[in-house]
């Protein structure tokens, strides 16, 4: 019997127009979702930094996922990250609020060092950053206010230490025509 794993995997790339398109038409393809995705440009301006978050339910599957990701000439160099990396989400959440509870509003959000980052006189706007746990219960907490809309950002993440993905065999950068 198999189980579901949820893996998070940082993917260097050119940083060049249809880069992720093809890779997530390959996920696509092979019927894969991808649970969060964020991608950005790098330290080097010429590469960008994909990080996207899979499920599945073998772990030879997931290789042959990366090795067919790695067969893309736009690829430089793929890691898995273990569970214990730094992992971030952003969130905005605009909430119902009015003259007598939008101070406790605040209140709850500040509980989960986050900021308010418009106010109005009908709903506040909040920004938080943290893990998905983290964040889900943020939004439970809310819910009772009235959340009248909600946008959460991809996973970003990084390795723990001193170590970088471009540390040993930096990627060579490719001449372009």
């Amino acid at each position: 019997m198999s189980t579901q794993s949820t893996h998070t995997l940082s993917v260097l790339v050119d940083n060049k127009p249809g880069v992720l398109a093809r890779i997530s038409s390959l996920f696509s393809r092979r019927g894969f979702n991808i649970e969060s995705l964020a991608v950005g440009p790098t330290e080097r301006p010429e590469v960008s930094r994909i990080t996207l978050v899979t499920t599945v339910d073998r772990v030879d599957v997931l290789e042959q996922l990366v090795k067919q990701l790695n067969k893309l000439v736009e690829v430089y160099k793929i890691i898995e990250l273990a569970p214990n990396s730094v992992q971030r989400e952003l969130i905005l959440i605009k909430v119902r609020c009015n003259d007598t509870n939008r101070s406790a509003v605040i209140d709850v959000v500040g509980l989960f060092r986050g900021k308010a980052v418009d106010v109005g006189t009908e709903s506040v706007t909040v920004e938080a950053t943290g893990s998905s746990d983290k964040l889900a219960a943020l939004v439970t907490m809310l819910e009772p206010y009235g959340i009248i809309e909600l946008v959460k950002s991809g996973q970003v993440a990084l390795g723990r230490g001193h170590k970088s993905i471009t540390e040993k065999n930096r990627p060579a950068l490719r001449a372009t025509n």
